[in-house]
């Protein structure tokens, strides 16, 4: 199935592509069009569903969209909602992935309570009114360091005990399998697979049994 990816950005891209992997996930730029979206909402929910609908109104085609934040318990939830534009208001300028990590770090640096985690909302629209959501999370910690040169983000500053590493010294393949995008992604794979069966059984090309 043929699926745009509402995003320019090339890590979710790239991440989503390899789960999904039995589509063709495009961008779309890959269609020639320019593509924005204000994420002004209140959840993660109200962001993606507004990318996708904006998205699927522009070319009535199937969209994937994409809403994720990280929130730190001890700074009161934050980034959250503002996770890609955390600090860019007093800085007057969108701050790079490491100057916002560094920012965190800052911020965490006297505080010894570093639980944090990770939320991925995923909405699959393919009419306004017919869209499945998604939404996932995966607990850690912030460390006191970026460690590890993979991923994207948030992922070196981000400690999970269970495998003590951060999430920028994971494997992409290993990092899929336990990310809040991944955990999303997969659930998201289970319906495209019955999208699939559903339309070869209604064009009888699928045995019933099956």
């Amino acid at each position: 199935m043929e699926i745009i990816l509402a995003t320019e950005n090339r890590h979710k891209y790239e991440e989503i592509s390899r789960i999904l992997d039995k589509h063709k996930i495009l961008l779309p730029s890959d269609l020639g069009l320019e593509y924005s979206f204000e994420e002004n909402g209140k959840t993660y929910f109200d962001n993606a569903f507004g990318k996708a609908l904006t998205l699927h109104k522009m070319t009535g085609k199937p969209v994937i969209a994409d809403d994720s934040g990280l929130s730190v318990i001890a700074l009161e939830g934050a980034p959250g909602l503002y996770s890609a534009r955390y600090g860019s208001k007093e800085a007057g300028r969108m701050l790079s992935d490491k100057e916002k990590c560094q920012l965190i770090l800052e911020q965490m640096s006297n505080i010894t309570d570093r639980e944090a985690f990770f939320v991925c909302n995923i909405v699959y629209m393919t009419s306004p009114y017919r869209f499945f959501c998604f939404q996932e999370t995966v607990q850690g910690k912030i460390n006191h360091k970026p460690v590890g040169e993979n991923g994207f983000g948030y992922d070196p500053i981000f400690f999970i005990d269970e495998y003590e590493k951060t999430v920028a010294e994971l494997e992409p393949n290993f990092k899929d399998k336990i990310s809040h995008r991944g955990k999303a992604c997969r659930q998201l794979k289970e319906v495209l697979q019955n999208e699939k069966v559903n339309k070869l059984r209604s064009e009888g090309s699928f045995p019933e049994e099956f």
